[in-house]
């Protein structure tokens, strides 16, 4: 998580405020738009498998749905904050305009870690959330999704007491579900290939071939492993990945020149994404600290987990190399670290376009739940596909007609598409 100086928030109105600044926003709009229309903190009253009583606290954060229900995931995270609900919820606004899905933006959390509950602990925080807010989510208000530590078996809790509160089936409430009981197809996949169908298309606007590049990836959760397998398919080498290792309480990154085996990480790799390091030394991995995945001599870095990864204090630390930034994470990079990756001139690739393929995927499954109908998997990611590389040029034309930064020209399009939708409900 984000260091305890770090406002994930505060750097979400100052990435509007200038991009505000760019298109003239009247005061109105900005005051609209730089906050959440409405958000939800509570209490979940737990009782513990030792027979205590624990009181966990939860929250929603509804930045803007004038384009469309809300949506976003569901974070457990020991040190989730309010403000951070409330960035990301900002972000998901952004992330739904920019690929152009009719979704506005949503987050929620829950401060837990769930390294530390039991099955049946967790399962009683997911129904308590859905409690103390059930009137306020929906299939046509506000749809979750499975986000930091949370899963499909999180979701499918969460839609049974949502199911149990309102008397009838929802399928559409909730996304990120197992496959059999409603989820889509392709949904495990989608935000790693998303990030992966943006960089092959930033590589291939300056006529560079996948196999002719390196990466270095922040993360080996969810999204990181599928950005690897699709990257490598497309013929990259990854050389180095980061981990957390909850014994330690400590991130580590393991470099291989000759290049990374996913598989073979995956039979070292526990069930939260942490790689073991001593399995790792004997499989030919140098270990290294958690922060050098960002020091590698590499064509690409992705940063693929937590927010505020590339900072004022180590974008300087970024090798001559590195020609592209696709930020599989939310919120990675700091608008002060921004600065200079524009003076080393980076392709960045901005988080919510690139990360985008999850909610897309998950517009997928709402659809297809409200619908009681599924696309086969082959379908799913055609779709996905077509959406994201539709996104990335978009934003990439933009950047070019208008010569913005690439970050500047995403929020462009996202900011505008929102605003419009404000204003023509009468709202600014």
């Amino acid at each position: 998580m984000a260091d305890p100086g770090f406002n994930a928030f505060a750097m979400a109105q100052a990435q509007f405020d200038k991009v505000a600044d760019l298109l003239e926003l009247d005061e109105s709009t900005r005051e609209l738009l730089r906050n959440p229309l409405r958000e939800y903190h509570f209490s979940i009253p737990i009782t513990m498998d030792d027979g205590s009583h624990k009181v966990f606290r939860g929250f929603r954060s509804q930045h803007n749905d004038a384009r469309g229900p809300g949506k976003g995931g569901i974070r457990f995270h020991p040190q989730e904050t309010a403000d951070t609900v409330r960035a990301l919820s900002m972000w998901m606004t952004w992330k739904c305009a920019v690929v152009d899905i009719p979704l506005g933006g949503a987050k929620g959390g829950v401060i837990c870690n769930p390294h530390n509950l039991s099955m049946r602990e967790q399962e009683a925080i997911c129904r308590g959330w859905v409690r103390q807010i059930a009137k306020n989510i929906g299939p046509i208000q506000d749809v979750p999704a499975p986000d930091v530590m949370t899963n499909p078996q999180h979701m499918l809790w969460m839609l049974d007491e949502y199911e149990a509160i309102h008397g009838a089936k929802y399928p559409g409430f909730i996304t990120g579900k197992p496959v059999g009981m409603g989820g889509s197809l392709g949904r495990t996949e989608a935000t790693g290939y998303g990030v992966i169908f943006t960089l092959r298309e930033a590589l291939k606007v300056k006529g560079i071939d996948p196999k002719d590049t390196t990466a270095s990836v922040q993360g080996f959760g969810n999204v990181a492993r599928h950005a690897i397998q699709l990257y490598t398919k497309l013929g990259g080498k990854v050389i180095c990945v980061s981990s957390w290792d909850e014994a330690d309480q400590a991130s580590y990154s393991f470099r291989r020149i000759s290049g990374i085996n996913l598989d073979e990480l995956m039979t070292i790799t526990d069930k939260f994404g942490g790689i073991d390091k001593e399995k790792a030394k004997g499989l030919g991995y140098e270990v290294l600290s958690g922060g050098e995945w960002i020091e590698q001599e590499v064509d690409i870095l992705i940063p693929a987990a937590l927010e505020n990864q590339v900072r004022e204090d180590n974008v300087v630390k970024i090798s001559p190399k590195v020609k592209f930034l696709v930020e599989g994470a939310n919120g990675p990079t700091t608008p002060a670290a921004d600065k200079v990756l524009i003076e080393k001139n980076i392709f960045v690739v901005p988080d919510f376009l690139a990360n985008a393929g999850g909610v897309t995927c998950s517009y997928f499954e709402q659809v297809q739940g409200n619908m009681n109908y599924f696309w086969d998997k082959e379908e799913v990611l055609t779709k996905l596909d077509s959406k994201m590389t539709s996104a990335f040029h978009a934003v990439y034309d933009t950047s070019v007609k208008k010569k913005l930064y690439m970050r500047d020209a995403a929020y462009v399009i996202s900011i505008m598409r929102v605003a419009q939708a404000c204003h023509d409900r009468g709202w600014c």
